[in-house]
C-alpha cells in the first residue's frame, strides 16, 4: 500500500524532483525511503571532501569529488545542481580555479535545500 505524499508533487519541492524515484521504485516504499537515506548519507560527505579539496586546491580530487556527486544528484532530477558540478568539475580538470569558490557556495546552499527537502519528506511519510 502506498503512503500518501502530500509534499511530493514537483512543484512542492525548490530543490529535489522525485518523479525518477517513483518510476524506479513504484509503489515500493522501502525503496524510495532507501534511496533517500542514502543520499542524506552522502551529503555531508561530499560538502565536506568539496570543501577539504578547495582548502588544499587539489583541483585533481575536487574533479573526482564532483563527478561522484553528479549520479546522486541526477537521481533527484536535480538538474541546476548537476549543472553546478559539472561546471565545476571541467574548471577543476582545466586548472582555472577563479569561479571555483561561487560555484563550491552554490552547491552547498542546494545540496543543504535538497537535503532540508527530503528529511522533511521523510518525517512526513515514514
Amino acid at each position: 500500500m502506498q503512503i500518501e505524499n502530500p509534499f511530493h508533487k514537483k512543484e512542492d519541492f525548490n530543490y529535489i524532483n522525485l518523479d525518477y524515484i517513483d518510476k524506479i521504485c513504484g509503489e515500493d516504499n522501502q525503496c524510495i525511503k532507501e534511496l533517500i537515506d542514502i543520499f542524506l548519507e552522502q551529503i555531508p560527505a561530499f560538502i565536506s571532501n568539496i570543501n577539504k579539496y578547495m582548502d588544499e586546491k587539489n583541483l585533481g580530487g575536487l574533479a573526482k569529488e564532483a563527478h561522484k556527486a553528479k549520479s546522486s544528484v541526477m537521481i533527484f532530477m536535480m538538474d541546476e545542481t548537476e549543472e553546478i558540478l559539472k561546471k565545476i568539475h571541467k574548471l577543476a580538470n582545466s586548472g582555472n580555479s577563479e569561479d571555483l569558490p561561487f560555484l563550491v557556495k552554490q552547491l552547498e546552499k542546494k545540496l543543504s535545500g535538497a537535503t532540508e527537502e527530503l528529511s522533511e519528506y521523510l518525517l512526513l511519510n515514514f
